[in-house]
């Protein structure tokens, strides 16, 4: 196919300078609260290290799933915003430098990894073949090389077709996203046993690796939403998106908001009326003390607001309330793995000072500044794509 069959407006434009400068101050901001909160207390800050691995891993590999799942569906109207998910998750390059102060501190961090605890503790010997530093250590990077060399694949062929149009690495593409689903699959729940779960080693859920993705697949949405109406306000994207481009995007976040809340639910109920000593004791930490308000919250925050700011139709059309919405739910995001870690180290006190947002802070500025780089060197639109032309005509 050749350029001029496919009648698109863009024109490649550099970010505003303001928000790279501000994604700069961000990063050292973040770069400095983090090294003083290592200095200050090494312990809690390698703590939170995992809920921002945790929390970018989401935001990124979530990213390259909405790629992968675009190819599978062969979808038209997430066209135009395919690229800016591929940028989002060029972040998966950068997940082991956030996994790295967890690992250094590993026994500070996980409990299984203690042998005098597991010489003492038959379900801990029981687990011991999974649970042991080795195999954690190298089954997660195995998972890294794999995401990468999927991103690299997928992003690779994408980035040829804007100078080549050729449409066969879109047949390339839809293959490789078949293979990759299923890894994305059991890798995404691995890393949801051993980061989360596996903090506290004598309880387990069933359902726990659709819960993690389920927060994942919201966020990464919810990230794409917020750069979609960030970038197009500033002319940055093609001309001609519409409202109806938008709706698709509302719509999808308000599908996983309700898909958090029924998986939330459903782990919460069973294990209540099962009542087994071994699975409700981990639920009960969470409803004690101060973490029974964050509990509380955590239902309001990740689904009663976002619910109700994208229940009316013409809302999930709405920019302002797409960009509040996004917002929340990130914010839910970060509120939910921090109540679903943290009890595990201080389970009669609830911890939040600027030790907490040091590593979010650090995260902004680094994504923002990724971002900005990346931008500079590829287009933010998929011009060779051969259902370009269809995605702009794309109609509700």
């Amino acid at each position: 196919m050749s350029s001029e069959e496919i009648k698109i407006n863009y024109t490649k434009k550099e970010l505003p300078a303001g928000f790279s400068r501000l994604g700069f101050i961000l990063l050292i901001v973040g770069v400095i609260l983090v090294l003083l909160s290592f200095i200050t207390d090494y312990n809690r800050t390698t703590q939170n290290s995992v809920i921002i691995f945790t929390f970018l891993t989401s935001i990124s590999i979530g990213s390259l799933f909405l790629v992968a799942l675009e190819y599978l569906a062969g979808a038209v109207w997430s066209v135009p915003f395919r690229r800016i998910s591929e940028i989002i998750s060029f972040i998966i390059f950068l997940l082991p430098l956030f996994a790295l102060p967890s690992l250094l501190n590993f026994h500070g961090v996980f409990h299984w990894s203690h042998p005098e605890a597991v010489a003492s503790d038959e379900l801990l010997k029981a687990k011991a073949p999974y649970l042991n530093q080795t195999f954690f250590i190298i089954r997660n990077i195995a998972i890294f090389l794999i995401w990468w060399l999927f991103y690299t694949f997928l992003s690779g062929n994408s980035k040829k077709q804007d100078s080549s149009f050729d449409q066969t690495l879109t047949r390339k593409n839809i293959k490789i996203s078949a293979v990759f689903m299923p890894f994305f699959g059991i890798s995404l729940t691995i890393v949801a046993i051993d980061w989360l779960m596996s903090l506290e080693p004598h309880w387990f859920s069933t359902i726990f690796g659709v819960y993690y993705f389920s927060g994942t697949i919201l966020s990464a949405l919810a990230c794409l939403t917020l750069m979609v109406l960030y970038l197009n306000e500033k002319g940055l994207l093609v001309s001609g998106l519409t409202k109806d481009h938008y709706y698709s995007l509302g719509a999808l976040m308000f599908a996983f908001i309700n898909f958090w809340a029924y998986i939330a639910f459903s782990q919460f109920m069973l294990i209540w009326y099962a009542n087994l000593p071994e699975e409700t004791f981990w639920f009960i930490t969470r409803w004690q003390g101060g973490w029974s308000y964050l509990s509380y919250g955590l239902i309001f925050i990740h689904f009663v607001i976002p619910y109700a700011i994208l229940l009316p139709q013409p809302a999930k059309m709405d920019p302002l309330r797409l960009k509040l919405a996004s917002i929340i739910i990130l914010i839910a995001h970060f509120y939910d793995l921090y109540w679903l870690s943290m009890p595990s180290f201080s389970k009669d006190e609830v911890l939040f000072s600027w030790y907490e947002i040091a590593f979010p802070i650090l995260a902004i500025g680094l994504f923002i500044t990724v971002f900005s780089i990346k931008s500079k060197k590829i287009n933010l639109v998929p011009i060779g794509d051969p259902k370009m032309k269809r995605a702009m005509e794309f109609k509700l």
